[in-house]
């Protein structure tokens, strides 16, 4: 049988013109942004991109229960606590990236490697736990050093590492450091495909992921640091970028959101303080630290969080502890100015103001804060300061706050408690046995709130805790190392088209800040 040759070129010719006008195949990206650099080492990371980061590459034994307080089981199906002792029975379906099984022996083994190397959420864990062993395959057994209520809240913050993999990367000794902080070594929904600290984390979806993603789950994910405000809105104006961090100025959000973005907030049990160098004078006598506090504009400091009539990205606080956590008492008032007391405060001072100029810091890659700072100038120099306002980058900053005497006097933060657990938050900030970082930047130390703080650790009774960190937080409010502006309402821009599950619906949200960005929880529209 002969070929026709017409025939033939003809159905080539054909079949090239057809390849030629196929579409590239579409693809769900989700692009994200952060301010600060992104650490993917879990046993390093601390801040909010950190966070981000560890729950989508990792898996931890428990995960803070949705639209509630708590926690709910993930990598552990059950647990039984005999005193001081946590059994935990795991699930025998997960393994991590590699194809590796994920067993009790690599549980022990993330602790074993987070204490050892001492970074990051290493301090929650520190002289709490004597020791862990694997009984078995899928049962770990964490012998604690006494009872430690926060403990189960605490364990939101490690992350499960794949001990073969990483025991395979280890140069002399390092824990695999150097090659962890490039790739990951997870069971988590995403694994590594690039990460370039300084601009760009780029991650793929994981099929063999052991939940289920929601419908339209973006298959690669973006996650970029350090964009300008003004390139934020101009990406999301032309359909380039999806969701906005949450460190806009409040201008560009309402701006984003004129332009069709969908603005949401997570509460994250954070607050907004004002942390006062109590190590440096003038800052060291109470009387000038009451002064600043009664003195601070909070009605002000609420406008400037509006962003729109629909959305503030700030709720007034009445003590250091946000709603939602234990001691929190929604019957105190919320703090005012009173201008009157600052005065009778300030003749208490041991310090004449005029001999004592006042360092504001702001960090230079949230440039809204600048906003608080000038008002602070402004409101403080008619107490007879002489205030001194310094834009300080990120890096430099966590630099400064190791030692006092070069810390700033005053500098904004947002603090979120850790876990779902008061004493994550207030034992990390005032405890004096805290070693000195952006956390601890008030450097207080007050023997009765440290014997509460320890107490609350002990206890295990819900109405005694909650009346420990009450009182824990009224010492707080007559101390005052840390002025307590707002409850922080974190925002972000959505773009039309994205839906933000966690964030849409209460019933879904965690109540844990960061916790929300689950990146397979997030619905995206195909893209060429």
């Amino acid at each position: 049988m002969g070929i026709n040759i017409k025939t033939a070129l003809l159905s080539s010719t054909m079949l090239a013109l057809t390849l030629a006008a196929a579409p590239v195949a579409a693809e769900r990206i989700l692009r994200a942004d952060e301010v600060a650099v992104g650490e993917i080492d879990p046993a390093k990371g601390t801040d909010y991109a950190d966070t981000i980061l560890a729950i989508n590459l990792y898996d931890t034994l428990v995960y803070p229960k949705q639209g509630g307080s708590g926690v709910q089981d993930h990598l552990a199906t059950d647990w039984t606590i005999d005193g001081a002792t946590y059994t935990f029975t795991l699930r025998d379906d997960v393994t991590f990236n590699t194809g590796n099984p994920l067993t009790a022996a690599d549980v022990a083994y993330s602790y074993e490697r987070m204490m050892a190397m001492g970074q990051g959420n290493s301090s929650l864990f520190a002289g709490v736990v004597d020791s862990v062993e694997a009984t078995g395959d899928n049962t770990v057994v964490f012998t604690l050093t006494e009872p430690f209520a926060p403990f189960l809240a605490t364990l939101v913050r490690m992350p499960i590492v794949d001990m073969a993999t990483v025991k395979a990367n280890e140069v002399d000794g390092d824990w695999a450091s150097t090659w962890m902080s490039q790739n990951s070594a997870g069971s988590g929904q995403y694994v590594i495909t690039s990460h370039d600290p300084q601009t760009e984390t780029v991650m793929s979806y994981d099929a063999d992921y052991f939940m289920e993603p929601v419908e339209g789950y973006p298959e690669t994910v973006r996650f970029r640091y350090g964009l300008e405000p003004s390139t934020v809105r101009a990406l999301m104006s032309r359909g380039e970028h999806d969701i906005s961090s949450q460190w806009l100025p409040p201008e560009v959000y309402a701006g984003l959101a004129e332009d069709g973005a969908t603005l949401v907030t997570e509460a994250g049990l954070t607050g907004e303080y004002f942390k006062l160098n109590t190590q440096r004078a003038p800052l060291d006598d109470v009387h000038c630290r009451r002064a600043l506090a009664y003195a601070f504009d909070y009605a002000t400091m609420a406008q400037l969080t509006q962003i729109n009539a629909d959305t503030s990205t700030g709720n007034p606080m009445s003590g250091a502890i946000p709603q939602g956590l234990t001691g929190y008492d929604a019957s105190l008032p919320v703090f005012a100015q009173d201008m009157a007391l600052a005065q009778e405060e300030l003749a208490k001072c041991a310090y004449d103001p005029a001999d004592y100029p006042i360092n504001v810091a702001f960090i230079a890659e949230t440039p809204a804060r600048e906003r608080g700072a000038l008002m602070m100038q402004a409101i403080y120099s008619t107490l007879g300061f002489d205030v001194e306002i310094t834009r300080t980058p990120w890096a430099l900053f966590t630099e400064q706050v190791t030692d006092p005497a070069t810390s700033p006097h005053v500098v904004e933060i947002a603090i979120s408690a850790a876990s779902p657990d008061t004493d994550s938050l207030l034992y990390a900030m005032y405890h004096s046995s805290q070693p000195p970082t952006w956390i601890s930047s008030s450097f207080y130390a007050n023997p009765e709130l440290d014997a509460l703080l320890d107490q609350g650790r002990v206890e295990t009774d819900a109405d005694a805790r909650q009346d420990i960190y009450a009182k824990a937080n009224a010492i707080l409010a007559q101390e005052v190392p840390d002025i307590f502006a707002y409850e922080l309402l974190s925002p972000f821009a959505v773009r039309e088209g994205v839906t933000f599950h966690n964030l849409a619906d209460p019933a879904r949200t965690y109540p844990t800040s960061g916790f929300n960005m689950r990146f397979a929880d997030i619905s995206v529209p195909e893209t060429d």
